[in-house]
């Protein structure tokens, strides 16, 4: 059953996520990456609302902070997901965790698209 939760949550949120970036395309063109750049704030503001709604008011609502978390807001960003780890690290009183889960996250995702980027780009 969780498994369906998150399915559904996932497609629900990328639906959205492919509307916000058709929407910031055709308002604002093409020339930034306008709509990823609020997907990834609205999104990490979505997460941050309901970690902290779940926590204090109902920590045992298992099933509904997994939709919405995991599968709604992780479909439509997982940056979301990134940024609530990176905070719970530091709140859990592991600062340099947090800053070199951020820093690694950041340098190795973008290394790993760059590299895989042009061997495929060499090769295919």
């Amino acid at each position: 059953m969780r498994f369906l939760l998150v399915f559904l949550g996932s497609g629900i949120g990328g639906v959205l996520r492919h509307g916000v970036g058709i929407l910031a395309v055709r308002m604002l063109g093409a020339q930034f990456p306008f709509g990823t750049l609020a997907i990834n704030v609205v999104g990490s503001a979505l997460m941050g609302l309901i970690a902290g709604l779940f926590a204090a008011l109902d920590p045992s609502a298992h099933d509904a902070r997994l939709f919405l978390t995991t599968g709604l807001i992780g479909g439509f960003t997982t940056f979301s997901t990134f940024s609530l780890d990176v905070v719970s690290l530091w709140e859990r009183g592991q600062p340099t965790a947090s800053v070199a889960y951020l820093l690694a996250s950041l340098i190795v995702s973008v290394s790993a698209l760059m590299l895989t980027l042009t061997l495929v780009r060499r090769f295919v």
